[in-house]
């Protein structure tokens, strides 16, 4: 379960305070897909790396297993992004020269695996998206919606518990998009916590078990 209690984030843009976010609470469970709506600048991405403690807000906690992580050091930190989290992003961030294969296995380097663990790991997690014909290719040669699924098996091959998705079908046409997000249901229904932000309302109703928006650093839930 993952808690997230009073959550806010100024900004100090003197002469004004900028208030990115206005105590959000939000109780988020596995085996849903949970997703996030709102205008740009909203708050929405500034709420995700929160989560993802890439930034620490002005106040509030987020509970992970009953643990905040807010009050983490810097080493817990680093263990919570790499075996907790997966993110996956609109831009892809893959290394265009590695291939396929070589995108996955990163996070698992930097976890420490062993290196044939590693490759029991990765096949199994490139099949689960499709993608173990590809495991040889090299990165600038995919299509875009076969780089976001590169990106989600890098995101998920450490097995987290909780996945971010920031508009993870921003570039790609319709038919790739409802790919992804039938993916990221998929994954979902596996024990995981999937939280997708996107501006695609068909999407949201199609794939999102919840629902919120957004709007001037507050959130409701649709």
């Amino acid at each position: 379960m993952l808690v997230i209690e009073n959550i806010s984030m100024n900004y100090d843009e003197t002469p004004n305070i900028v208030h990115a976010l206005s105590n959000v609470n939000l109780i988020l469970n596995k085996n849903e897909l949970t997703i996030i709506e709102g205008p740009s600048g909203s708050g929405k991405t500034t709420l995700l790396n929160i989560i993802g403690g890439l930034l620490k807000p002005s106040s509030g906690k987020i509970l992970v297993n009953n643990k905040n992580i807010i009050e983490m050091n810097d080493n817990e930190k680093a263990y919570y992004r790499n075996k907790v989290i997966g993110f996956v992003f609109q831009s892809f961030y893959l290394e265009p020269n590695f291939t396929v294969y070589d995108n996955v296995e990163v996070p698992l380097i930097i976890a420490g695996i062993p290196k044939n663990e590693r490759r029991k790991m990765i096949l199994s997690t490139l099949d689960s998206v499709g993608l173990l014909d590809k495991e040889k290719m090299i990165a600038s040669k995919l299509s875009g919606g076969e780089k976001q699924r590169v990106s989600i098996a890098r995101a998920i091959v450490n097995n987290p518990e909780i996945i971010l998705a920031d508009e993870p079908t921003g570039n790609l046409d319709s038919k790739n998009g409802d790919m992804i997000m039938s993916l990221l249901k998929r994954i979902s229904k596996e024990d995981k916590i999937v939280i997708v932000i996107t501006h695609n309302d068909e999407q949201a109703i199609k794939y999102g078990d919840k629902i919120y928006r957004l709007n001037d650093g507050e959130i409701n839930e649709k």
